[in-house]
């Protein structure tokens, strides 16, 4: 050896000896619908790891600048994460453990305990790199599950062994299921060395078209969890089945009538009558005590992005049916194909076609058209395939709705959406709008100028100018005129524009507080970040003003006659309650936001002949509720039973599997009595 390589040796022994490491920096891209939308890199040198992570869809994104050191062990003990938020918020978190102390600042919330020893910590603003981290340290736990900071614990499961690549680039991979972050797991890709190697759209660098791979293979997972959860929570009945005890509502009437009997047989609705006495019931009948509660027809969201998960999630909250307003279209035609036979629990859904248009802004949903021709045939391609509505979005073309519409129209579909950027609400009634998606895209034609880009977050920050909007003025009552006319309807997700206006960092909302200690840690403080940024008191009273003037719009377009259409943009099914909620804010009755949300959207749907309310030969979907929504709307969110086709649900059943403690329990059943000769 000569003197110069036993010097380069020596240095390198030496550098290993005092314990430093060499680098290694891992590059993945984030994909949606095919495209790259951002990217994700870690720089590790020994036990300290630099995150860098962006992501832009949709005109929005979180951004994220992290820095991590671990212990020898590999446990984070300093995490600290700037950058922005999903709508551009500022973020400035950090955890730290050092000396048996764990301390920890978020957007969410600040707290110190305790630690004789590092735990995981659950950020707040954190890039997918956390999935990562926390793979690596449940693999070493016992049962792999390990207590987390601020509360809860985190569980691991492999799910199964996969190979992604081919040849020389193929890489075995293991899928693993990591639960207690959200309101439902993760799965997560990790190397041999255990490093993370994908998540959702999360993929290493290089191994771009091995997307469509991972999404076959985490619907795979995810259809097989959800058959099993059919298998485990649907009750079906042979025989009649005998609803004593309950106060149905009249959508009509908009009342709760005395004490009667429901009886259901098959997926219908046989009668409806007077209360039962007490005692035995017929022979080969089931019989389900209601308890003086109160049977509403299932409840509607009008605005859904439907998954596996959000079905469940709606059964629990009462919701029978939706309306889809966009959606990985091959997921969601076998997932209507599961539903159909069986073996699938949701709600009945309607499904909507998205249609947008090609600019940085785009979102990657559905189908985004390059020019005419392209969104011409992407309208047959949803007709053929037997969907409702065309929805259209931010970045298509103005001049495009009335020809896109009218093909529309011709081959039977309706028109949603938002209203795209430079258009006006005028505009695209004109053109032949049925519905038009969301509140605000209504409300901003009316605040915004109409040469600004509403593709960006302004379609959010700009709610806030919204104090000042006169709603006398000729500039809204000509919009309200036009949709009288020519019956547009709005599909309003004011609720959704409680969430994001009223979010302050810290701070649990109104529509929140109901359920938010009931569900796991990490979705707990995603609902306590803001999503606008606010610097001075004057924004916060803009913003709080600017929600009052929706709430006021709300009332006004429902006494012009206007058809609203309760809807979340969200999948949890709380949100569903609190749309409600919202609307008894706005001083709609309670009752006729019950109206709205059971029989006008099957009027909407043209389906009211057999859904909509509890008749005699209509469909047996509806709800059972603790106490009477209409007296106080908050008890909707009292779900006992929920009914689709004659098919029962207990929502305490549904919450249990999902790992989120019940809010209800379910009524008490009685068994038929066998039939006797």
């Amino acid at each position: 050896m000569s003197p110069r390589t036993a010097a380069a040796v020596g240095v390198l022994l030496s550098l290993c000896l005092a314990g430093t490491a060499f680098a290694e920096t891992f590059r993945y891209v984030v994909m949606a619908n095919g495209e790259k939308v951002g990217h994700l890199v870690a720089e590790v040198q020994g036990r300290s790891t630099s995150v860098d992570y962006a992501v832009v869809n949709n005109g929005r994104g979180p951004k994220a600048r992290e820095k991590i050191e671990a212990d020898a062990a590999g446990m984070p003990v300093t995490w600290t994460i700037e950058g922005e938020s999903l709508f551009g918020s500022p973020v400035q978190e950090h955890f730290t453990w050092r000396a048996g102390q764990a301390e920890w600042v978020s957007q969410a919330d600040k707290g110190q305990t305790p630690a004789p020893k590092p735990l995981l910590y659950i950020g707040n603003d954190v890039s997918p790199w956390m999935l990562g981290v926390y793979v690596k340290a449940l693999l070493k736990a016992p049962n792999h599950t390990l207590p987390v900071l601020p509360s809860g614990q985190l569980r691991l499961a492999e799910a199964r062994k996969v190979t992604l690549g081919e040849g020389k680039a193929a890489v075995p991979l293991t899928v693993y299921e990591l639960s207690g972050i959200d309101l439902q797991p993760d799965y997560v890709l990790v190397d041999r060395k255990g490093d993370l190697f994908a998540s959702g759209g999360l993929i290493r660098e290089g191994y771009e078209t091995q997307i469509p791979v991972l999404q076959k293979m985490n619907r795979e997972i995810s259809q097989a969890r959800a058959e099993e959860a059919q298998k485990k929570l649907a009750h079906r009945f042979s025989g009649p089945v005998r609803i004593r005890n309950v106060r149905v509502f009249d959508p009509v009437s908009m009342k709760v009538g005395g004490l009667s009997t429901v009886v259901v047989y098959g997926d219908r609705i046989a009668t409806v009558g007077a209360n039962d006495p007490a005692g035995a019931a017929p022979a080969g009948e089931t019989v389900i005590d209601g308890q003086g509660g109160t049977l509403v027809p299932g409840l509607h969201d009008m605005h859904s992005h439907t998954t596996l998960s959000s079905n469940l999630f709606n059964l629990a909250a009462g919701v029978t049916a939706t309306r889809d307003q966009g959606n990985d279209n091959e997921q969601l035609l076998a997932m209507m194909e599961g539903l159909a036979a069986g073996r699938l629990a949701g709600p009945r859904i309607v499904r909507n076609g998205f249609l947008e248009g090609r600019s940085p802004y785009s979102a990657r949903n559905g189908f985004i058209a390059d020019s005419l021709e392209d969104a011409l045939k992407d309208v047959r391609w949803y007709a053929d395939r037997g969907y409702w509505q065309i929805k259209i979005y931010n970045s298509f073309n103005p001049d495009w709705v009335a020809p896109v519409a009218a093909e529309a129209h011709r081959l039977g579909l309706g028109v949603t959406g938002h209203v795209p950027a430079f258009s006006s609400p005028d505009r695209v009634i004109g053109d032949g709008y049925n519905d038009i998606a969301h509140i605000n895209q209504l409300m901003l034609g009316w605040i915004l100028d109409p040469k600004e880009d509403t593709r960006t977050p302004l379609r959010l920050t700009g709610m806030a100018r919204g104090k000042d909007l006169d709603l006398n003025s000729p500039r809204v009552q000509k919009t309200v005129a036009l949709m009288q006319e020519k019956g547009v309807a709005l599909d309003t997700t004011a609720m959704i524009l409680e969430r994001l206006m009223l979010s302050r960092s810290g701070e649990v909302q109104a529509g929140d507080k109901p359920y938010l200690d009931h569900v796991p840690i990490g979705y707990q403080r995603y609902r306590k970040r803001s999503f606008v940024t606010i610097k001075t008191p004057q924004e916060d009273a803009d913003y709080q003003a600017g929600f009052r003037k929706v709430l006021e719009v709300l009332k006004m377009l429902d006494d012009k006659g206007v058809q609203l259409l309760p809807g979340t943009d969200d999948g949890t099914g709380f949100s569903n309650q609190r749309e409600l909620e919202v609307y008894v804010m706005a001083g709609i009755p309670a009752g006729k936001a019950l109206r709205l949300s059971t029989l006008d959207a099957e009027r909407y749907f043209k389906r009211d002949s057999q859904l909509g309310s509890i008749e005699r030969g209509k469909l047996a979907d509806f709800i059972l509720v603790d106490g009477d929504p209409t007296a106080d709307i908050s008890k909707i969110r009292n779900v006992r039973m929920t009914m689709v086709g004659g098919v029962a649900y207990y929502p305490a059943e549904i919450y249990e599997h999902l790992a989120i403690k019940p809010f209800a329990p379910p009524p008490p059943v009685v068994a038929p009595r066998p039939e006797t000769k």
